[in-house]
């Protein structure tokens, strides 16, 4: 299969807008996923440590 520069260029111009594309609606997710994630950690976490940690974010 012969592939011309016209048709490799499509491909590469494709497949970055499809990349983009997905990085794009991924970021969504990815931030909910994330504070999700926090939200379990601090959950679990014992008074002494919620409360280091309320001091930490204090300062």
């Amino acid at each position: 299969m012969d592939l011309s520069a016209t048709a490799v260029l499509i491909i590469m111009v494709t497949a970055a807008i499809s990349f983009g594309l997905g990085r794009w609606l991924s970021g969504g997710w990815r931030t909910r996923r994330r504070e999700k994630e926090l939200a379990a950690k601090r959950a679990s976490e014992t008074r002494q440590q919620r409360r280091a940690r309320e001091r930490r974010e204090k300062r």
